[in-house]
């Protein structure tokens, strides 16, 4: 349900007047200042002596490296890319702009923004408005130099702490409604011409995305503890997989408030503090989890009018919200076009043409929870001064404001943590069995729209309505380890099955992927050897295995051993180049692994391909093998194979062509070669890529910051990356440093203590003060 204030212009303006001069007179009395240390790679180390500080400085530095990708940004939540670059445009994420602004729009009403701020501590206030500061600051001297070319425009502007709200709210619905905003600015009643999002094209292209969204958010998560490890305290890997462009790139930092905060890790666009990271104590990370975050409600309409529903027999009007979109027209002209965005008392219309239609008959609505999730912000930056796994522990259960991640930790004493403590619907098996559509399975949760039974339940333990409250959801807190890799929290540890959760939260009994099969299978392997150690935690990553290969290459090769008949001069070649592969996506991996991808793809989509199927009881070792004996599937290997052969030859490879040829990263007119591949092959190093025109991949997505944290009396000792560098500015000295180290798969200490700080060979500092800055403009005028 979509919670907003009634309030009027005049008292919404009021209110923002309100909390301007509350802010100035907060900064008044002192004005702020931030120390900024750069170490190797340029990565920030940001010192000040309060909130304010703090976000003055990394606002400043944020800005140094990636001001065009922040003003982009800012463009895209406030609905105004058809305003500067016309509505037939498309943003980082290939969504059309209109769409975008429609959507956008209709997400950060000022009602919304302000109920969001108000609701906020003073402490993460203080951030924010620092954080304006400091981007503005950066902003105006470099727009004294001449700003990058790549953001040369009336649209970059002075940011506000409205912005930043907005950029936040974008984030909390990724995991729900943020994947429907075709959905939402395409829906419309029966018989209306629908003139915004309304192609096929726009909704392959969502569909596209909405499949792709666990791949581009996922991630690997290792968590070991005392009776693991080599020194008896505790270890984390963090291997986030996020897009490599855009408002989901992460960004490398160091904060400090002497006596209160001292956090190293990584940060999205916008965000003051540390989503991933580590302090003296403990170290922490996330997974994209597979819990629900929304549910779609299928409305029964009123036979005399489609935009009326029927909830317990009784009709209701649906709301209508018109909203202005302010448009670029071929002239260079701007026009103002209206749309309307229907709801129900569960949330928005979403229309998807053969999915979800908008006839005479039903309409579909959705509620997202997380759009009442005014905590997030709270929630990292508790976690960022938790002193204890007790205190990091205690934070989730109290403040419930992580969006759709899991949460993997680790502390300085040897304990292991896995919460899969997100914000998740309240629907029960019971209610979902009364109230969903078998039909429509377990992927996208539907209830009875026409059944107030039907509306999520209410725990007044949880930290908001709807809800279920932390102590219902999945935790295991354990001495050996913990992992996650993207699946439900059922295996996080085989030892002990989290089971017996709503669907909802978490399903068990199914199968799991096979970067979870992989870190089971490395984990059992290394408690054998011995202790485990830090350089094995960043092999899992960096030894590019491809788990898949083991499972199926016995089969494939004796496939190609078999008569081939007349096919055999043609696959003869791809066989070879099978028997040649290392198993493995390193950057001199043969052609062998192209052929791989392009059979196993395909096939995994072909029902009864598995020899051996799942077995619950087993679910670490199945599905496995290929039943190449059944005539369907060995023709459906034959079909791949060949199809495979075409694809290469049309791409120009050759039989020496090695995968760091073909996978790249492009930055400033350079490439630089990007080894690991797809996660759905086992791959735990996952990296998205997607076909050029010139026979090359492009990475757009997968691992991204790296970690690897362990700890010893003097604290954490952290090896780690950021895989795309630190800046998204091509004329930058950090914009393909840390790239060409991935690359060479060199992962750097990540400098945290004092010592370590100043005698980094390319320590330089700065310090900036606001009252220096507004002297200056005094002086300037």
């Amino acid at each position: 349900m979509i919670i907003s204030r009634q309030l009027t212009r005049l008292s919404l303006a009021g209110v923002f007047l309100g909390l301007s001069l509350a802010a100035n007179a907060r900064s008044q009395p002192e004005q702020a200042t931030a120390e900024i240390r750069r170490t190797s790679f340029g990565v920030p180390h940001i010192r000040a002596e309060n909130e304010r500080g703090l976000g003055y400085g990394i606002g400043y530095a944020y800005a140094q490296d990636n001001l065009c990708l922040l003003a982009n940004e800012i463009v895209t939540v406030n609905g105004e890319r058809s305003r500067y670059f016309g509505p037939d445009q498309f943003t980082v994420e290939e969504r059309g702009n209109l769409a975008s602004d429609v959507f956008f729009n209709w997400l950060n009403t000022p009602q919304a923004v302000a109920a969001f701020w108000q609701a906020q501590t003073p402490e993460v206030r203080e951030l924010i408005e620092g954080y304006v500061a400091g981007y503005n600051r950066s902003l105006t001297e470099r727009g004294a130099q001449g700003l990058p070319q790549q953001c040369q425009g009336e649209w970059v502007r002075a940011i506000t702490a409205q912005d930043l709200v907005k950029l936040t709210r974008r984030l909390l619905v990724e995991g729900g409604v943020g994947q429907f905003a075709e959905a939402l600015a395409g829906a419309t009643p029966p018989k209306t011409v629908a003139h915004l999002a309304g192609e096929p094209a726009s909704f392959q292209l969502a569909a596209s995305r909405m499949q792709r969204f666990a791949l581009d958010r996922g991630s690997n998560a290792v968590a070991v503890g005392s009776e693991r490890s080599f020194n008896g305290r505790g270890m984390l890997l963090a291997n986030p997989h996020f897009p490599w462009v855009g408002g989901m790139r992460f960004y490398q930092m160091h904060l400090t408030i002497p006596g209160k905060l001292d956090v190293m890790g990584a940060a999205l666009p916008g965000l003051p503090m540390i989503n991933i990271g580590f302090n003296q104590h403990l170290a922490w990370t996330h997974t994209v989890d597979s819990s629900k975050h929304f549910t779609l409600y299928r409305l029964q309409l009123d036979p005399k009018d489609p935009t009326r529903y029927l909830l317990d027999g009784k009709s209701l009007p649906m709301k209508k919200q018109t909203l202005a979109v302010n448009v670029k027209q071929a002239d260079g002209q701007t026009r103002q076009i209206s749309h309307v965005v229907y709801s129900s008392q569960f949330g928005p219309i979403v229309q998807w043409p053969g999915k979800l239609d908008w006839d005479n008959q039903f309409a579909y609505s959705l509620r997202d929870a997380n759009l009442e999730n005014d905590r997030v912000l709270q929630q990292w930056y508790a976690m960022n001064r938790a002193a204890s796994l007790k205190d990091l522990q205690a934070s989730v259960h109290k403040i419930q404001g992580i969006p759709w991640v899991n949460t993997l930790a680790v502390d300085d004493q040897g304990q292991t943590l896995y919460m899969n403590l997100s914000v998740v619907p309240n629907v029960n098996a019971d209610k979902l069995a009364k109230c969903s559509d078998p039909r429509a399975g377990l992927q996208m949760i539907l209830l009875d729209g026409s059944n107030s039974a039907c509306v999520w339940d209410i725990d007044p333990n949880a930290a908001q309505k709807g809800i279920y409250a932390a102590d219902k959801l999945p935790q295991l807190l354990r001495r050996d380890f913990v992992q996650h890799s993207n699946d439900s929290a059922w295996m996080a540890n085989p030892a002990q099955p989290l089971t017996g959760f709503s669907p909802l939260i978490s399903q068990d009994n199914q199968p799991l992927g096979l970067r979870s099969r992989f870190a089971l299978e490395r984990l059992g392997t290394l408690s054998k050897a011995g202790p485990v150690a830090a350089a094995d935690l960043q092999h899992m990553v960096m030894d590019d295995q491809v788990y898949q290969a083991a499972q199926v290459m016995p089969d494939l090769l004796q496939f190609c051993a078999a008569d081939l008949g007349a096919d055999a001069p043609t696959l003869t070649p791809l066989c070879a180049s099978l028997k040649a592969w290392d198993r493995r996506v390193n950057l001199d991996s043969g052609l062998g692994f192209v052929h791989f991808q392009n059979v196993m793809v395909p096939l995994q989509q072909v029902p009864g391909i598995w020899r051996v199927k799942f077995d619950p009881k087993d679910p670490q070792n199945t599905p496995r093998g290929l039943a190449i004996e059944r005539p369907d599937v060995a023709k459906a290997i034959r079909a791949a194979m060949l199809a495979s052969v075409e694809q290469v030859k049309t791409l120009g490879l050759k039989a020496d062509s090695r995968w760091g040829d073909i996978q790249v990263v492009s930055s400033g007119g350079q490439q630089t070669p990007i080894h690991g591949g797809p996660g759905t092959l086992g791959v735990y190093n996952a990296i998205q890529s997607v076909p050029r025109t010139d026979g090359k991949r492009e990475v757009v997505s997968g691992t991204s910051y790296l970690q690897v944290v362990t700890f010893d009396d003097k604290g954490p000792q952290a090896q780690g990356l950021l895989a795309f560098s630190l800046s998204s500015d091509p004329a930058s000295k950090y914009s393909r440093d840390q790239t060409l180290a991935f690359s060479k798969k060199q992962l750097s200490v990540l400098p945290f203590t004092e010592q370590q700080i100043t005698s980094d060979p390319q320590y330089q500092a700065q310090t900036i003060r606001e009252q220096d800055e507004k002297a200056g403009k005094i002086a300037a005028q």
